[in-house]
């Protein structure tokens, strides 16, 4: 007798809130955490009860330095996708474009930052969520 068991694994979720930040040139704003290869938007996990415009808000604090008025981000929409970091996880990630003043720092868990030309640059891993939806979509400057 043969025995057939089949497993589903289902991916744990994580719920992001990340932002589109362009500079005058129209580059994106992307960041690398410690310890990790792929660039993506910044941001990061919202809490159990926050709203995602603020943990945005609290997270571009934390990790760039920058105050944003979580009021003034424009909601693009919610995306899901691979974590970049997290094996066998998946982020449900509510995507804003807002605009800064003044110049992020890295801080916190950012290891690099860079303001990507996606027109220009190759060779550059980049987060799914990044790679899929954000430049096929916002990588031009409107």
């Amino acid at each position: 007798m043969t025995c057939s068991h089949s497993r589903t694994v289902t991916a744990r979720t994580i719920r992001i809130a990340a932002a589109i930040i362009r500079d005058d040139g129209g580059r994106l704003l992307l960041v690398r955490k410690r310890g990790t290869k792929a660039f993506m938007q910044a941001g990061g996990k919202i809490e159990p009860g926050e709203l995602p415009a603020a943990a945005l808000a609290r997270e571009l604090r934390e990790e760039l330095g920058i105050v944003v008025d979580a009021g003034a981000a424009s909601h693009l929409g919610s995306f899901s996708a691979p974590a970049a970091n997290e094996p066998d996880a998946h982020v449900e990630a509510e995507l804003f474009e807002l605009s800064i003043t003044g110049e992020p720092i890295p801080a916190a868990e950012i290891e690099e930052m860079i303001w990507f030309n996606p027109e220009t640059e190759a060779g550059i891993e980049l987060a799914p969520l990044t790679a899929t939806f954000v430049l096929p979509r916002y990588g031009r400057q409107p």
